[in-house]
């Protein structure tokens, strides 16, 4: 059973910085690739992040410079980081197997002064 449990949300002041993370069982971790994404109210989700098994990561231009995936395939995490976040990044964070129907629960990031 693929489980993806995100954590590392919460509010923070724009320019601040924030990690994600999530956990995963019920797959081989190491041979995937993983993505991260977004939803904010009333939008569509978006991608955020992508990193491939052999760690080749690809970012859209909203976060490209600013948002660092990474993945720690001893211990089957998933991270993102944040940094020099805006308004706009705030937005419910999901964790997603890619090429897969698993999601994780998401986690919220809001950024307000």
């Amino acid at each position: 059973q693929v489980t993806l449990v995100e954590s590392g949300g919460g509010s923070v002041q724009p320019g601040g910085s924030l990690t994600l993370s999530c956990a995963a069982s019920g797959f081989r971790f190491i041979s995937n690739s993983l993505g991260w994404y977004r939803q904010a109210p009333e939008k569509q989700r978006e991608l955020v992040a992508h990193i491939t098994a052999q760690e080749y990561a690809e970012y859209p231009e909203s976060v490209k410079g600013r948002f660092t995936i990474s993945r720690d395939n001893d211990k089957d995490i998933l991270y993102l980081e944040m940094h020099s976040v805006k308004p706009e990044d705030t937005a419910v964070y999901y964790c997603h197997l890619e090429g897969s129907p698993h999601w994780g629960q998401g986690t919220q990031v809001t950024v307000s002064p």
